[in-house]
C-alpha cells in the first residue's frame, strides 16, 4: 500500500482542505443530539417562546452546517479520488506498455488487463470511502463516545462495553479477507482470458460450430469466479450481520439501564433520547468502519496484485558497447542462442551478417523459431548467449527509443484499430497525406483503398473484420513502410496475398526502400527468393544459408520446400 500514499501526496492540500471541513461539519452534527437534550430538559419547562425559538435554530443551523460541510467535502473527495485513480490507471497502463516480453509472459495478457481495470476500481472505491467515511465514522464513534461519557458516565460504559467485541470480530474476519480476495481476481483473470480469446476468435467459433463448448468453457471460468466470490462474500458478509446483532444488544442493555435508572431518578428521560441519538450515530460509524474494512481487503488485495506490476524490474537494462563489432555490418548475430523457458533451447548457435540495404529471407516450419530470431533483433528478449549487433553495436547498448526507431515492422497477428485507413496508417506520427499515400502504392494497397467511396477516410472496424486478409496484410505493409524505416520486418505479412500482388509488392519494396535493409519471414520460397541472404531454419538451428540458386544445390530441406510449392517454377 506505500506506493498509494505516493499518489496522495502531490493532493495533501486538497485532501487536508476536505479532510477538515469533513470534521468541522461531523463534530458540529455530534453536537445536535446534545442540544435537544439540553432543550427538553432546562429549556421548555421555562415556557420562553424566545429561548425555544433561539435553541431551536441553533440546532437547525448546525444540521445545515453538518450537511453543508458533509456535501462540499464529498465533492472534494470525490474529485480527489478522480485525479488519483486517472494517475495511477495511467502510470499502471504505462508500465504495462513499458514491461518486458518476458514480464508480460509472466503476468500474461488477460491479468493485465484486469489490474487495469478491476483492480484499480477497487483501490479507487477504498481511497474514496476513506475520504467520505474514513474521517466521519472515527470522529462519530470517538466524539459520541465522549460526549455520552459526559452526560452520563454508567449508561456510556454500558454501551462502549460492546465496542471492543465488536473490533475483535471485524478484525478477525478482515484478516481472513486478503487472500481470499486476491483468489476472486486471479479468477476474475481467467474469466477475461476466455472472453478475451472468445472476442478475438468469434468468427471461427461460429465457422466451426464450437459456440456450445465455448459456452461451456465461459461457464466452467464463470463457475470458478462464481465459487471464490461466494466464500469471500459468506466469510465477509458476516461482519454486517454480527455488529447489528452486537450493535441491537448494546441498545437494549441501554434502554434496561436507563429504564432503571429513570425509575431510580438517577437520569432523566432527555438523556435517554440523547443516547439512543448518539447510540444511533455511533452504530452507524460503526457500520462505516465494517464497511471499510471490507473494501480495505479488496483494496489491499488489489493493491499488491497493482505493485508488483509497478514494482516489476526492467530486465531489459541498458549495457556498455563491448566495442567488438564489426561498423560494416548494419545486422550482425553471432553465435546466439535463446530459450524461453530455459529449458531446452529455441534458438541454438544462430550467427550470419547483413549489410546495409541487403535483404534477408526467413523460411522454415511452423515453431521452428524464425519469428524468436526477429524478437532478438528489436530486443523483446534478451539473448542468453551470444551477441546481436546493429551497425556494430551490441542492441543492448541502444536506449528503446534508439532501437524502435530503426524498425518498421509488421508482425503474424499484428493489430488495426478502429478508425480510418489513414489514421490506421500514419499511426501517431506526423505524416503528411502525400506519404501515406505514397506508403500504400508501396503495399499495393492504393487502388483498393480508393475503390471505397470515401477512400482513405474509410473506418476501419477494430481488428479490421470489415477488410479482407489481403486488404488487411497491405495496410499493415503501409503502415511499416510509411516511416522509411532503416530495417524492414515482415514477419509472414504477405501469407493473404496473391502470387502477382506478393512479386509486385517485393518489386515496389526494393525500388522504393533500396536503403532499407528488409528482413522476410515467410513460409513461401517465393516471398524470399530473391533476398541477398536466406535462412533456413530447423527446431532453432540454421541448416542451410545462401542465395536462393545455392540452397536448391547444397539444402535438400530447401528444395523440397521449393519443389512441393513451386514445382521447381517460381512468378516474378
Amino acid at each position: 500500500m506505500k506506493w498509494v500514499l505516493s499518489y496522495l501526496k502531490p493532493l495533501l492540500r486538497r485532501i487536508v482542505a476536505g479532510t477538515t471541513i469533513k470534521m468541522i461539519g461531523t463534530v458540529v452534527e455530534l453536537f445536535i443530539p446534545f442540544l435537544l437534550s439540553y432543550i427538553l430538559e432546562h429549556v421548555i419547562q421555562t415556557n420562553e417562546i424566545s429561548k425555544i425559538l433561539f435553541f431551536g435554530i441553533l440546532m437547525m443551523f448546525c444540521a445545515v452546517v453538518a450537511s453543508l460541510g458533509n456535501i462540499i467535502a464529498n465533492r472534494m473527495a470525490a474529485k480527489t479520488t478522480i485525479i488519483f485513480s486517472t494517475q495511477m490507471r495511467r502510470d499502471l497502463f504505462s508500465k504495462t506498455l513499458h514491461l518486458s516480453a518476458r514480464s508480460t509472459d509472466r503476468f500474461t495478457i488477460p491479468s493485465l488487463e484486469s489490474r487495469i481495470t478491476s483492480d484499480t476500481y477497487n483501490v479507487q472505491n477504498f481511497i474514496g470511502m476513506m475520504q467520505r467515511r474514513g474521517i466521519r465514522a472515527p470522529i462519530l464513534l470517538l466524539g459520541g463516545t465522549i460526549i455520552t461519557m459526559v452526560m452520563d458516565r454508567r449508561l456510556a460504559l454500558v454501551m462502549i462495553a460492546m465496542l471492543p467485541l465488536i473490533f475483535i470480530i471485524v478484525y478477525s474476519i478482515s484478516r481472513r479477507g486478503v487472500p481470499l480476495y486476491s483468489s476472486v481476481q486471479q479468477s476474475v483473470d481467467g474469466m477475461v482470458r476466455v472472453v478475451r480469446e472468445d472476442a478475438q476468435g468469434i468468427r471461427v467459433i461460429k465457422a466451426l460450430s464450437k459456440v456450445p463448448y465455448e459456452n461451456a468453457r465461459y461457464d466452467r471460468a464463470n463457475r470458478a469466479l462464481q465459487r471464490n466470490e461466494t466464500k469471500a462474500s459468506i466469510i465477509m458478509g458476516v461482519v454486517h450481520p454480527i455488529m447489528t446483532l452486537l450493535m441491537n444488544l448494546g441498545i437494549v442493555a441501554v434502554v434496561a439501564a436507563s429504564a432503571y435508572l429513570v425509575a431510580e431518578g438517577r437520569s432523566s428521560a432527555a438523556t435517554v433520547i440523547a443516547f439512543m441519538q448518539y447510540f444511533t450515530l455511533i452504530s452507524m460509524a460503526m457500520m462505516s468502519l465494517s464497511r471499510m474494512f471490507i473494501m480495505y481487503t479488496k483494496c489491499a488485495a488489489s493493491a499488491n496484485r497493482i505493485a508488483k506490476v509497478m514494482e516489476e524490474r526492467n530486465e531489459l537494462a541498458l549495457c556498455a558497447d563491448d566495442g567488438k563489432g564489426d561498423p560494416s555490418n548494419h545486422i550482425a548475430f553471432e553465435n546466439v542462442s535463446f530459450s524461453y523457458l530455459g529449458k531446452k533451447n529455441n534458438l541454438t548457435d544462430i550467427s550470419f551478417t547483413l549489410k546495409k540495404g541487403q535483404s534477408l529471407g526467413i523460411i522454415g516450419a511452423t515453431g521452428s523459431g524464425k519469428s524468436t530470431i526477429l524478437r532478438l533483433l528489436m530486443r523483446f528478449y534478451d539473448a542468453d548467449a551470444g551477441t546481436v549487433r546493429i551497425r556494430g553495436k551490441d542492441v543492448r547498448s541502444y536506449s528503446p527509443e534508439e532501437l524502435t526507431a530503426m524498425f518498421g515492422l509488421v508482425l503474424q497477428n499484428d493489430f488495426v484499430y478502429a478508425d480510418t485507413i489513414e489514421e490506421n496508417i500514419r499511426f501517431g506520427r506526423d505524416l503528411t497525406k502525400e506519404q501515406i499515400i505514397e506508403a500504400a502504392e508501396i503495399a499495393q494497397a492504393h487502388d483498393y483503398i480508393t475503390a471505397f467511396a470515401d477512400g482513405y477516410d474509410h473506418h476501419v472496424s477494430t481488428g479490421g473484420t470489415n477488410l479482407s486478409g489481403g486488404q488487411r496484410q497491405r495496410l499493415l505493409i503501409a503502415r511499416a513502410v510509411a516511416g522509411a524505416p532503416e530495417i524492414l520486418v515482415l514477419d509472414d505479412s504477405s501469407s493473404a496475398l496473391d502470387y502477382r500482388t506478393d512479386a509486385n509488392l517485393r518489386k515496389a519494396l526494393s525500388e522504393a526502400l533500396p536503403q532499407s535493409t528488409v528482413i522476410t519471414v515467410a513460409q513461401r520460397v517465393s516471398s524470399v527468393k530473391n533476398c541477398d541472404l536466406i535462412l533456413v531454419i530447423e527446431h532453432g538451428a540454421i541448416i542451410g544459408c545462401g542465395k536462393h540458386d545455392e540452397l536448391m544445390e547444397t539444402c535438400a530441406e530447401y528444395k523440397e520446400i521449393s519443389d512441393s510449392q513451386m514445382g521447381g517454377a517460381f512468378l516474378d
